[in-house]
């Protein structure tokens, strides 16, 4: 039947990815041994009371020295840390960065096409087109608005005189006034004539 959602795409990972893994990974172990060195020092500390409960006191000595010791390393643990900690981030950052120059680099390439197929030259007389057209939509839109002056308001007169005097020229002709016969409902009958016998034709 083979895989009905279809084949999951393949992340690919950068040598910036495996570096940063390795960082966390790195730090992770720092935070494990400083958690282990901590509890291993308040064990010693409270070792250190009992010895000197007990009166031994250069053993609770020894162990104090120890604790001193095992507080410099954490102090170094946590730098490390921080250390680690700072260039995960600067790297997250790096790649953020690398990931917005990238689409700029493709915008402006889009926008470089786009240029190319519209020249400056057909920018300006599309805009001077779109110009011409809104001053000739201005100058209906101010006529249609009654501001016409006293020569257009003579010429729209003459031109309606010419209209009315061409329907005028146009005359229909003449309806008599004369009413017309009125047409029989039925066909006259016809007399029938008729044929005289064939004796009084012979006498004749």
């Amino acid at each position: 039947m083979g895989n009905l959602f279809g084949k999951k795409k393949a992340t690919r990972v950068t040598e910036q990815d495996k570096a940063v893994l390795q960082l966390k990974q790195q730090r992770d172990k720092l935070k494990q041994y400083q958690k282990k060195i901590t509890l291993q020092m308040e064990k010693e500390r409270h070792l250190a009371k009992q010895l000197l409960k007990d009166g031994k006191k250069d053993k609770a000595l020894l162990l104090l020295k120890k604790k001193r010791y095992q507080d410099q390393l954490l102090d170094k643990t946590e730098n490390q840390i921080s250390n680690l900690e700072r260039m995960v981030q600067d790297i997250e950052f790096a790649q953020i960065e690398m990931k917005v120059i990238e689409g700029l680099k493709v915008g402006n390439d889009c926008l470089k096409k786009m240029h190319e197929m519209l020249s400056v030259e057909e920018v300006e007389k599309i805009m001077d087109e779109t110009q011409d057209a809104i001053d000739y939509q201005k100058q209906i839109d101010d006529m249609l608005a009654g501001s016409l002056t006293q020569e257009d308001e003579e010429a729209v007169l003459a031109e309606l005189e010419a209209i009315t005097q061409g329907e005028a020229d146009l005359e229909l002709p003449e309806v008599p006034e004369e009413e017309l016969p009125e047409v029989p409902e039925q066909e006259p009958v016809r007399e029938k004539v008729k044929k005289k016998p064939e004796r009084e034709m012979l006498a004749a």
